[in-house]
């Protein structure tokens, strides 16, 4: 139990060099960092928001759990799980309807009072009983909320015994509601929806009264025709429709996606970039189903498998929370609780909130995921009460499936392998989609490049071992093949022979400790000087390149040895390697190099061919014991057998054929189908200072693949987006037709046999009269004190609601350095991703939350943004965005530029200008300013911006002195 009460507790806000305290008397101060520090020595734990980013800007680490002071977000969590907040007293104040106006460190025991409050008031039943089990095991770890939380539950006296133990509160899986099979759905029919009936849809969802929007309709009207039956087979119905930020697509497109849902019994699925902008559309269709009952069940949400909640790895690390720490049981408890209340079980993005791993600790949640691929299905006693299952069940039933680019793309890659495999294809989780809207459709290429991009590295073969093998030794709970087989394989020499043969050629693969025998990293993430440069080979307990097969310790280990001699040798200059990793192009190949790759070759066929056999005799089973097979094994054995083909043989088939093409490099003056390169980086799931190399291996043209397999089977595509043309500022007929062309080219619709509808609807808002854009032309961007210096410059001249955008993570981290503390002296709170303990989610919800801060961000915080409002008025791009120059680039330069290799560069700089400046503008309401710092920037790249929209170029004095005009001179406000 705390010693300290929550009531008499110092309440402090910390900044970037100073701290608003309230201390127990009720006096207000401003201390710096060492008064802070002072006063929590004196009075004791601090009553703070977000107590990780407290510690960091107090100089103190991370508290860590159970935490030793009082974090308003933990005792947040526990009142109210499943619901969002903003991780700031802005933020809390808000989700709890006690803004009004600024926030400052006075409100802070206000806000511990409303939530003990809420606490105090929560009504008797299920979920009270198993609310008061967990705050009773909770204050006995020594949570710190612990004692004032009994205190609000009115739990002070001994726990009568009819009540629920506090262990058994945890395993939340004894109360979820169960799911029921369902008869399979038929296919859906072809009845069109026409132009006139999407746009009356539209108007039915909008309702009377609703805001007008110009092209609305229109867009409505031209995206119906994507759900046209389609004429022949391998020739979907395509649209490709641009619709200006503003034009209000997303219901453009749900009014004939849900009619055409309603009308033929099947499913649409709406696809985009990123999971936050999954749930931004999830957010619009409750105009179409305002009733929550009616909306869960005809709109689902689609993940992957590895973004829920596995009940099962829970209730292994509920087993053994009382041997792993208090912090342990303390995040499992609130874990409860939010499984309990949330409506998908999705950890990441959903109704967890963002923060509560930078609070409770990364490895928690990931630990209660299923991000191993362990899944065992049928087997796992908690299979009817899965969130996965649940969610899978329900979008077969479902009108509109809301998923993401990566999803789509591989399981329309497995329903193409399933042809192969009917049995596979039969009993595929989500079923094939006949109908898709792809919005983002500007990052259909990108998300195609890494859905079908191969990746023979270290840390991919190695997660490979540990799903074949299993934890060896290690502490870790990561079940092995022969575990996860169990019962189906036991006791049948058939199945055993296979599986023992496999498993023990999967030795081949990199072995635990497997990077430190790789190389020796210093603590900075970067190769150790002189030993790597001078001789690579000296930090391996492994052969040297000329070494026989025969003396080969571990195949895969000698082979990403040679690959990564390769890069050392090949790259030049830099002393360490980045994130971003440093790489050599694979030919010609290395000494040693391509007997290498043969005996790695060989040794994934000896893992592969057994796992085949286990395959084909389990789906032997389906047929020979058809009469005896219960319905729990049949579902085992089908589950099993399309997790080895998808986990383990897709990726070892993929491995086998790409080292089988190793030897032979490609023939002067023939475009490749492929670019093979070698790449050395440091990964960021890896231990601090280790280092990663693989071969990588990606289509010349991305959409090649992404045709074939998801646009070419379906009957209907839409693809729409805010950028999907190149704008270069010509209007005539032959340059749109061309910008057209590129744009198809981009997005793949070229490779199929019908041509596309074409659609361009322009944006609604008065973009000359609501923005401004400036160049900078005196500032230079490679100093970064400089540059520090323009961003302060122009953050305070617009009073925040900055976004700085960056092309390098560097460039960020030394300006957030410069800036946080002068920007908070000015009232203007500075976040940055990279830098701040929260993910870009997270960041985004702050941003928007407190309006006069300012964000600085990479590329994911270029695209899909959506902070309509105040909140964000002034982006500035440090440079202009050209495409970083690495081997895919420079070949997809050379090879698909159609002999204009600069035009190639300029078109993508274009969109990506046109993608931050739509940050910018979201409702009519807005105004905002875009400045570029970056004097060189040629005027051909300017007509990425709206027209009439004016360019000037000054001097930073003189572009802030007009950022304070134009906000000066129109009120201020947004919607």
């Amino acid at each position: 139990m705390s010693a300290y009460s929550p009531y008499d507790a110092p309440a402090i806000i910390a900044r970037h060099g100073s701290f608003s305290c309230l201390t127990p008397d009720g006096e207000l101060l401003s201390l710096d960092r060492d008064g802070a520090l002072a006063l929590i020595a004196k009075a004791g734990p601090p009553l703070v928001v977000h107590a990780p980013e407290a510690a960091r800007k107090l100089g103190l680490p991370p508290p860590g759990q159970p935490s030793p002071w009082f974090d308003l977000l933990e005792l947040f969590a526990f009142v109210h799980p499943a619901h969002p907040a903003a991780p700031t007293p802005l933020g809390l104040s808000l989700a709890l309807g006690m803004a009004d106006g600024a926030v400052d460190v006075d409100r802070l025991p206000g806000l511990a009072t409303r939530l003990l409050a809420d606490l105090r008031g929560m009504p008797p039943g299920e979920t009270r009983e198993m609310t008061n089990a967990l705050a009773v095991r909770l204050r006995a770890v020594g949570w710190m909320w612990g004692d004032a939380v009994m205190e609000a539950l009115d739990l002070e006296g001994p726990t009568p015994r009819s009540a629920m133990q506090p262990g058994d509160a945890m395993r939340i899986w004894r109360a979820l509601p169960k799911w029921e099979e369902t008869p399979p759905r038929p296919a859906p029919g072809s009845r069109p929806v026409t132009p006139a009936e999407a746009r009356a849809r539209l108007a039915t969802i909008l309702g009377p009264g609703a805001e007008t929007r110009v092209g609305q309709a229109d867009f409505a009207g031209v995206a119906s025709s994507a759900f046209a039956p389609r004429e022949s087979r391998g020739a979907p119905q395509v649209v490709l429709a641009e619709a200006g930020t503003g034009t209000g697509k997303t219901l453009g497109y749900i009014a004939p996606a849900s009619l055409w849902a309603e009308r033929n019994g099947g499913a649409v699925w709406i696809s985009t970039y990123t999971r936050h902008l999954q749930r931004q559309i999830e957010s619009e269709t409750a105009r179409l189903h305002p009733r929550a009952a009616a909306r869960r069940r005809r709109i689902v949400l689609r993940k992957g498998r590895e973004n829920y909640l596995c009940l099962l790895n829970m209730e292994e690390v509920v087993n053994t929370a009382p041997t792993r720490g208090a912090g342990v049981t303390i995040a499992l408890s609130l874990l409860a609780r939010w499984g309990l209340a949330t409506s998908e079980g999705d950890l990441f993005g959903g109704d967890l909130p963002g923060w509560f791993g930078e609070v409770f600790g990364h490895a928690i949640v990931a630990g209660v995921a299923d991000r191993r691929g362990e899944c065992i299905h049928g087997a796992c006693p908690h299979y009817q009460r899965c969130f996965v299952e649940h969610s899978i069940r329900r979008a077969r039933e479902a009108d509109l499936v809301v998923a993401n680019h990566a999803l789509v793309m591989s399981q329309a890659a497995w329903a193409q392998q399933g042809a192969a495999n009917p049995d596979d294809a039969a009993n595929d989780e989500d079923g094939v989609p006949t109908r898709y809207v792809l919005d983002e459709g500007h990052h259909v290429a990108d998300a195609a490049d890494s859905a079908f991009s191969l990746e023979l590295s270290g840390l991919e073969a190695a997660e490979l071992r540990r799903w074949l093998l299993g934890a060896e030794g290690s502490r870790s709970r990561a079940r092995g093949l022969k575990r996860r087989l169990d019962d189906l394989v036991v006791g049948s020499p058939r199945l055993e022979t296979p599986l023992d043969a496999a498993l023990l050629a999967a030795k081949a693969l990199p072995a635990p400790g497997w990077s430190a025998r790789l190389s020796l990293a210093d603590e900075d993430v970067g190769e150790p000087p002189d030993v790597v440069e001078s001789d690579p080979w000296s930090v391996l307990a492994l052969p040297s390149p000329q070494a026989s097969e025969a003396e080969l310790i571990n195949p895969t280990e000698a082979f990403l040895a040679l690959l990564r001699a390769q890069v050392l040798a090949r790259t030049a200059g830099a002393s360490r390697v980045t994130l971003n990793g440093r790489e050599c192009d694979l030919y010609p190949l290395a000494p040693g190099l391509a007997e290498a790759a043969a005996a790695l070759s060989r040794a994934l066929g000896r893992v592969a061919e057994p796992l085949r056999t286990l395959v084909d005799r389990l789906q032997d089973r389906l047929s020979e014991e058809a009469d005896t097979l219960d319905a729990t094994s049949r579902g085992r054995i089908e589950a099993m057998t399309r997790t080895l083909r998808r986990r383990a043989l897709s990726r070892l088939d993929g491995w086998v054929a790409m080292l089988s093409a190793f030897a032979a490099p490609p023939e002067e003056g023939i475009t490749p189908q492929f670019i093979r390169f070698i790449r050395l980086t440091a990964r960021g799931g890896q231990r601090r200072g280790e280092l990663d190399v693989g071969l990588h291996q990606h289509w010349l043209d991305p959409t090649i693949p992404f045709a074939a397999v998801l646009a070419a089977p379906a009957h209907g595509l839409l693809i729409t987006s805010a950028t999907l043309r190149d704008e270069t500022g010509a209007k005539s007929g032959d340059a749109v037709e061309r910008a057209w062309e590129a744009a198809e080219s981009r997005v793949g619709v070229n490779h199929l046999p019908a041509p596309a509808v074409r659609a361009a609807l322009a944006s609604p808002f008065d973009y000359a009269a609501q923005t401004r854009v400036f160049i900078v032309n005196d500032v230079a961007h490679h100093n970064v004190d400089a540059l520090a210096a323009a961003y302060r410059t122009l953050f305070l001249a617009s009073g925040g609601g900055g976004l700085g955008l960056f092309t390098a993570i560097e460039r960020l981290r030394g300006v957030h350095r410069r800036i946080a503390e002068p920007l908070e002296a000015e009232g203007v709170s500075l976040y940055a991703q990279h830098v701040d303990a929260m993910d870009n989610t997270t960041l985004v919800d702050v941003f928007r939350t407190e309006t006069h801060s300012c964000l600085l961000g990479t590329d994911a915080m270029r695209d899909g943004v959506d902070v309509p409002g105040h909140a964000l008025r002034l982006v500035v791009f440090e440079r202009v965005p050209w495409p970083r120059p690495d081997i895919l680039h420079r070949e997809r330069r050379l090879h698909l530029s159609q002999g204009a290799p600069g035009l190639y560069d300029e078109r993508i700089a274009r969109l990506r200008l046109r993608q931050a400046f739509g940050r910018l503008i979201r409702a009519r309401g807005d105004r905002g300013v875009f400045v570029l710092l970056e004097r060189r920037t040629p005027s051909r790249l300017l007509s990425a911006f709206p027209s009439g929209v004016q360019t000037q170029r000054m001097g930073l004095a003189a572009a802030a002195a007009e950022i304070r005009r134009f906000f000066a001179e129109t009120p201020q406000g947004g919607t």
